[in-house]
């Protein structure tokens, strides 16, 4: 098992581990809007690295867990890296985007960074098949646009506790790294480039129309 992949998992639970026995630790470095604006701009990060609970923190890593080793294996370990701190970030900043005016706005978890990877790995093996609800067998590409309309319609309805603008965010940071740093996916893998980018064009068409 690769160094890398064992390390970002072992300081994940060690965080979240701290976080839950910790609560002043946990609101120190849980990501809150009002505390970003004022400057604590390490909650971005911070938050990435704490979870609500153990069944959260389970999810997140057995996910990362079983899609990693292939963005590894294609990637390397610091591209990785980049995928999965990038993606982290960016889903934090669209969250950031769209919850602007929620002073009181909290959220922790990895699934920007973690859906980040997964799409990486969607974008590197386009046809390899995942379980939709882990039971019926669809194409990875599929997968990935239905998972991405499902949060424009969470970021949309907001009735749930799920942080759907962190996935989208960390889904297209995991997008766009990929592509940049295997830019020969365009031409092995267009259509599937081109049909993963419906997601997000969706997304910024709703936003400028004001319907999110």
């Amino acid at each position: 098992m690769n160094v890398i992949l064992i390390i970002v998992i072992a300081v994940t639970v060690l965080i979240s581990y701290k976080g839950f026995n910790d609560t002043s630790f946990f609101r120190k470095f849980e990501f809150h809007l009002g505390s970003i604006q004022k400057g604590e701009q390490i909650r971005m990060i911070s938050s990435g690295f704490l979870h609500v609970d153990m069944t959260h923190l389970l999810l997140n890593m057995l996910t990362l867990w079983f899609f990693a080793p292939l963005v590894l294996a294609y990637m390397g370990n610091w591209t990785f890296i980049l995928i999965y701190m990038g993606s982290l970030i960016f889903g934090n900043l669209l969250t950031y985007v769209f919850k602007k005016n929620d002073y009181n706005y909290r959220a922790v978890g990895a699934s920007g960074a973690v859906t980040g990877v997964l799409y990486s790995a969607i974008l590197l093996q386009p046809d390899m098949m995942l379980g939709l609800f882990f039971i019926i067998p669809i194409p990875a590409y599929l997968f990935g646009i239905l998972y991405l309309l499902y949060s424009i319609y969470g970021m949309k309805s907001q009735n749930d506790n799920i942080g759907h603008s962190a996935h989208f965010g960390g889904a297209v940071g995991g997008y766009v790294i990929t592509l940049i740093e295997q830019p020969q996916l365009l031409v092995d893998h267009t259509l599937m480039v081109i049909l993963l980018t419906i997601p997000i064009i969706v997304l910024f068409l709703l936003q400028r129309l004001g319907k999110l």
